[in-house]
């Protein structure tokens, strides 16, 4: 059947967020082959008008091309029962959090329906009803009509504009009526918020008086960034790596790290330090490196202190058998006596006195 506009009640209009660019498509459209779909509307008792379900966007747009009428059918349910039915329809176009929250918002306050009747309707737990409701109140209303209009994706206002309202109810109502008339995009929407969480009040007053210049700033920053580099800045920037990647080896020498180092790992550093020199064009002569190498221990064993022997296993047994003879010249007695005890503890016996 045919409704002329007058006959229809669009009070679930507010339930639906708007796409600028869908509704571009849809219009082009129906100015092309008309309306092919009709509507869907319920005729419920209580109203003398037939309440629309499903079909706001043809019927906007149908206006916009200056028709009189709407194609619709009538479904024989209740409002609630409608509503329903045809979310769970299109449930390939899933709606967003928002949305969600919108219209459980909806079925709460105009027909009474408990949390736990609404998540066994949703099919889903009552923690997630509690989530989507909880969302819906705490972005101001303002912010709400400005994603209804699409004006602000409804991604951003819940990534950006949801936590800005929860800390500061009154930041998140200037910053969103200040971004709603540029239709930013999400990445957009990142940007300007990052800039707000980093200014102070005087730079929050800039940005609300002027969000799309911080749009413009950074993505010139961009560009700039991403222009290749002068001759002089990449000499700026090596000279730069090279003094950090300097003092960091002086620091770790003058804590004495390469002393620590295996005898074969310190060839390679002196060996990668005459490279690097060379490389470099470095004036350095070999004894100044070799100073160098001196002052932090890097290839020289430290001196053993005077009077302190280290032997192996035996060792000292070793040493005693090599010393008799030559000590034997010297100190018969002595000799002698040692000669008894070095078979089996010569480094624990001592000599004793004549």
């Amino acid at each position: 059947m045919d409704l002329e506009f007058h006959q229809l009640d669009l009070r679930y209009e507010e339930l639906r967020g708007r796409s600028p660019a869908g509704e571009r498509r849809l219009l082009s459209s129906l100015a092309e082959v008309g309306q092919q779909a009709p509507i869907i509307v319920v005729s419920p008792v209580s109203c003398a008008r037939h309440v629309v379900i499903d079909g706001y966007k043809r019927v906007r747009l149908l206006r916009r091309l200056g028709q009189d009428t709407v194609r619709a059918t009538t479904w024989d349910l209740g409002e609630a029962e409608a509503l329903l039915l045809e979310r769970m329809l299109r449930a390939d176009n899933a709606d967003n959090a928002l949305e969600q929250g919108w219209f459980l918002r909806e079925l709460r306050e105009r027909f009474g329906l408990s949390d736990e009747e609404l998540s066994k309707r949703f099919g889903r737990t009552q923690s997630w009803v509690s989530r989507r409701l909880a969302l819906v109140a705490e972005l101001p209303e303002s912010v709400h009509a400005h994603v209804r209009a699409g004006a602000i994706g409804a991604h951003a206002a819940m990534t950006y504009l949801v936590p800005l309202a929860r800390a500061n109810r009154a930041d998140g109502e200037r910053l969103a009526d200040a971004v709603a008339p540029l239709r930013l995009t999400t990445r957009q929407m990142a940007i300007v918020h990052a800039a707000w969480l980093g200014a102070n009040a005087e730079g929050r007053a800039l940005i609300v008086k002027d969000p799309a210049l911080v749009v413009r700033a950074h993505e010139e920053a961009g560009r700039a960034k991403a222009r290749p580099a002068t001759p002089a800045e990449q000499m700026l920037s090596d000279l730069g790596a090279l003094s950090g990647i300097a003092a960091r080896v002086h620091q770790r020498t003058r804590r004495g790290e390469l002393r620590g180092l295996l005898a074969s790992e310190q060839d390679e550093s002196r060996h990668a330090f005459s490279q690097a020199r060379r490389e470099a064009g470095a004036k350095l002569s070999y004894p100044a490196l070799t100073a160098y190498c001196r002052r932090h221990g890097i290839g020289h064993e430290p001196p053993a202190p005077v009077g302190q022997y280290h032997f192996g296993p035996g060792g000292a047994a070793l040493l005693a058998h090599a010393l008799l003879p030559a000590l034997s010249a010297l100190h018969p007695l002595r000799v002698s006596r040692m000669s008894r005890c070095s078979s089996g503890a010569a480094g624990r016996c001592a000599p004793r006195a004549g």
